[in-house]
């Protein structure tokens, strides 16, 4: 059983694209942790830029193609089936409604809500 412990996060405009604010986040990832390491990731990111990006960071992508691609590449299936994962610690973390809610105007009160909420998620698990 995987556990889940967030690396790095950021606050982002609603209105903001997944691609560019993921790309962002994998350069705050510190290169001791993740050298080597699989990232795992939604379609939303399959781009080529996405994936080059990944490389650069010295991680390996672990992202299926979309279905229109004209050349699809090969990844590891049963690694992906793990992605779930994160998507149970969105999960988790809407749990809390003030977080998911976002009553907090200021982005320091907001952020240390979550830091708080991913507290008790860790203890709970």
């Amino acid at each position: 059983m995987f556990r889940l412990l967030p690396i790095v996060r950021s606050l982002s405009p609603g209105s903001a694209a997944d691609d560019p604010e993921g790309q962002k986040l994998m350069e705050a990832i510190p290169q001791d942790i993740c050298h080597g390491k699989p990232l795992l990731m939604d379609k939303a990111y399959e781009g080529n830029a996405c994936r080059k990006k990944v490389r650069k960071c010295k991680m390996k992508p672990v992202v299926p193609p979309k279905k229109n691609r004209r050349y699809k590449w090969r990844y590891d299936k049963e690694l992906y089936k793990h992605r779930n994962i994160v998507e149970r610690y969105f999960r988790q973390i809407k749990e809390f409604r003030r977080i998911c809610t976002r009553y907090d105007k200021l982005d320091e009160t907001y952020n240390a809500f979550i830091v708080l909420a991913n507290t008790a998620i860790y203890l709970r698990n």
